[in-house]
């Protein structure tokens, strides 16, 4: 294995010194895409939220940043993108922003506890993606969002030669996907060079 696809593996489930250099470059190199997008789902005051795969914690940031007096929680399969998140919420790590190990496949949360669920570039690497989805309208409010922000959109892109286990899906896959798991008023926004937020509300 190369160096590069060495280095951008680790974008699935970061461990070691070159995770810890994959987070801190996740959290500047995806701040464009989120801010974009988080503006597009018009967040409120007082929102309970969720960041599925948040990684070094920047988008938990962002969300608490545009909601006064919210909760933040994360969950992220990888123990070293735990503890960077947490180093990174520090300030209001267990009073506003909660995070903890785990997967999509079964989110460790109640039934409509969120009002917003994101999932920023993380998608790819989602095992049972239909059933991941479940799992998020479950612990979805009835009204709540689900924000899916990804950067490539081309099945045929590079970067599946480069990262191993990554499965692009197009933004109609994606919309289709959110349609079969029972979401309504889904829709596609997109903004160049190749950024795409689909957005589905849980009935």
């Amino acid at each position: 294995m190369g160096l590069l696809t060495k280095l951008f593996t680790n974008c699935a489930c970061p461990e070691g010194r070159m995770g810890r250099a994959m987070l801190r470059f996740m959290n500047v190199c995806h701040a464009p895409l989120t801010n974009w997008g988080l503006k597009i789902v018009g967040i409120e005051d007082g929102w309970t939220m969720l960041d599925i795969g948040c990684g070094g914690g920047a988008t938990l940031k962002r969300l608490l940043r545009r909601s006064k007096n919210a909760k933040v929680y994360g969950i992220d399969i990888s123990e070293e993108s735990v503890a960077k998140a947490k180093k990174v919420c520090a300030n209001v790590l267990d009073k506003q922003v909660f995070v903890c190990q785990g997967s999509a496949e079964k989110l460790a949360y109640e039934e409509g506890k969120f009002d917003l669920v994101t999932a920023v570039e993380t998608v790819y690497f989602w095992p049972n993606l239909p059933g991941c989805l479940q799992e998020v309208r479950r612990v979805l409010k009835r009204g709540g969002k689900f924000a899916i922000m990804v950067e490539v959109v081309d099945s045929n892109s590079m970067w599946t030669n480069v990262v191993e286990g990554m499965t692009v899906y197009s933004p109609e896959e994606l919309k289709k996907m959110l349609d079969d798991a029972g979401f309504i008023q889904t829709e596609i926004y997109r903004k160049k060079p190749s950024y795409a937020t689909i957005i589905g509300v849980k009935p």
